[in-house]
């Protein structure tokens, strides 16, 4: 898919200016600014812990947390609208490396802000000790399906010579769409240490490619799909659980492996390895077309 496509089939998504779902996190805890929530808990070290769970039981498990738990807020809101678009080269190169957990596996994406606009090309890769390094700048929002001349150039200072094909054969494969709210859990009796939360909802996938797609497959090129009632909750803490992981334990909901990217690929491409994903896509992601679609254009 070359600019000129680009151009002439502007991106969309789903779920931008849809209302809100029904909140599944409770109504009392307390809103917390951005500043306070980066003073109390910037989590730069932590383990993060992924858990797919069902809407209504999520919301079961939510409300046992502890009272003194704070949901970001901001201009009244407590959930807000994330756009992704990972980008990849004919080989598939990028996938591959994260379906087989290679040391130097990397992901190239823009994310984008819904609400504000705010949109920063990322470049994330496997660090040592399978740390996960993200570095990011500032992009065009217009250019967010594209991989721009400052772009290319920051792919290429990024990732040097772990690329196996020029940056300019890398296109846009694939989109993802949530909405997400982030909770702070302060230190307490049970929670040995200041800890975050987020809790995404409306989860779409969007292939932007064919190279997403396996010949015979159902999905189409710039169809959105959803997996319904699906909730991913991430907790982001010290080496030790959080009161969080604690309670979706006791709930028989455990760590699962998920990246949006990948296991979105996977789904939509069942001739894709999908190794460790296998299972999740099988239990979790089945995909289905939303009816909620909603055109979003940027100026070329």
């Amino acid at each position: 898919m070359n600019e000129n496509t680009l151009k002439l089939q502007p991106l969309t998504f789903a779920n931008q200016h849809e209302a809100a779902p029904a909140s599944i996190v409770p109504s009392h805890w307390r809103p917390i600014n951005l500043e306070e929530l980066n003073a109390q808990a910037a989590m730069q070290t932590r383990v993060d812990r992924k858990y797919i769970v069902d809407a209504k039981l999520a919301q079961k498990v939510l409300a046992t947390l502890p009272a003194q738990a704070a949901v970001l807020t901001m201009d009244g809101k407590r959930d807000f609208a994330y756009d992704s678009v990972y980008f990849d080269n004919p080989a598939l190169q990028s996938y591959r490396l994260a379906a087989h957990g290679r040391r130097n596996r990397f992901k190239i994406r823009t994310r984008t802000y819904c609400d504000t606009g705010d949109t920063f090309l990322e470049v994330k890769t496997e660090g040592a000790r399978a740390v996960t390094v993200k570095e990011r700048i500032p992009y065009q929002i217009a250019d967010r399906a594209r991989l721009n001349t400052e772009g290319r150039r920051y792919v290429n200072e990024a990732l040097g010579d772990m690329l196996e094909c020029p940056v300019t054969d890398f296109e846009p494969v694939l989109a993802t769409n949530y909405r997400r709210t982030t909770v702070f859990l302060p230190e307490a009796e049970n929670n040995p240490v200041n800890s975050r939360m987020t809790i995404d909802c409306a989860l779409t996938w969007t292939p932007l490619s064919e190279l997403a797609l396996s010949p015979a497959t159902p999905f189409e090129v710039g169809e959105h799909y959803v997996a319904e009632g699906m909730v991913i909750i991430e907790t982001k803490s010290s080496s030790a659980p959080s009161v969080a992981d604690k309670h979706l334990w006791q709930a028989g909901i455990r760590p699962t492996k998920i990246s949006k990217f990948a296991t979105g690929m996977a789904a939509l491409n069942a001739q894709l390895p999908a190794n460790k994903w296998r299972r999740t896509i099988r239990r979790n992601i089945h995909l289905s077309p939303t009816e909620k679609t909603r055109s979003l254009h940027f100026a070329a």
